[in-house]
């Protein structure tokens, strides 16, 4: 295989990313609990997860090599041209949330997200990998029988193959737990960013990245403090959960 893997001579990255935030949406339409949130408050939801996702993307983007934002901060197309997925998933939390308020909205949606999240995030790394060498999201050398030549003559870990796999699980596992009704609204959502947060934090240490922050890259903090985050509020749900039980 040559990459990048042009289809029906579109570039894989364009193409497949097109593609993830089309299908992703369609899913979300036709899964999201319609008795959680009407749709005009809903569509809100959504503007504020995408504007948040895109402004995280960049800012996470920015911190993976200091030295070369600061030095590159009047170029445009430098400044412009990179994201990153965690990046997105906590710009989108947080654009979410700040849209929940503006409409005065306090019960959970993360819940909807799960499914549509996993399909379009499997979607677009599949871009990622067919982009090859050009698209920096592929693992360190390697001997494994999993290693990849992505165009160069040496074999590297397909860490976007990895995540497809562990996203596909992740998913499968949390769909089951939905279906056994398990926790609290918004259970899912935490649980999915938690598991994803954690494998991000563990499969960076194969990526050839600048790993400027105390041994660890620009993803693997943010994906530190995101854990952290989800563990004490899950902790803090369990909590209140026993409470009302003893009440």
């Amino acid at each position: 295989m040559n990459f990048p893997f042009y289809i029906f001579g579109i570039h894989p990255h364009l193409l497949l990313e097109s593609l993830a935030y089309f299908i992703g949406f369609r899913v979300y339409l036709y899964t999201r609990n319609k008795e959680r949130i009407p749709m005009d408050k809903a569509l809100w939801v959504i503007v504020g997860a995408i504007l948040g996702a895109a402004l995280g993307s960049k800012f996470l983007y920015w911190l993976e090599d200091p030295k070369k934002t600061l030095e590159n901060w009047h170029n445009l197309i430098y400044l412009m041209e990179g994201k990153t997925i965690v990046g997105g998933l906590l710009g989108g939390l947080i654009g979410v949330e700040t849209a929940k308020k503006c409409i005065g909205w306090t019960r959970s949606t993360g819940d909807d997200f799960v499914l549509p999240l996993a399909v379009g995030m499997m979607i677009g790394r599949i871009g990622c990998f067919l982009t090859g060498l050009d698209d920096h999201t592929y693992g360190t050398a390697t001997t494994w029988i999993t290693g990849v030549d992505f165009g160069d003559g040496i074999k590297r870990h397909p860490t976007q193959l990895y995540e497809i796999a562990f996203l596909g699980a992740l998913a499968f596992a949390l769909l089951q737990l939905k279906r056994n009704s398990i926790g609290w609204e918004g259970l899912l959502f935490q649980l999915y960013m938690l598991g994803y947060l954690t494998f991000r934090f563990m499969i960076d240490f194969i990526k050839p990245t600048p790993h400027p922050y105390w041994l660890l890259n620009n993803i693997q903090v943010a994906s530190l403090l995101g854990i952290l985050y989800y563990i004490w509020l899950i902790n803090k749900k369990q909590t209140e959960k026993r409470s009302e039980i003893h009440a």
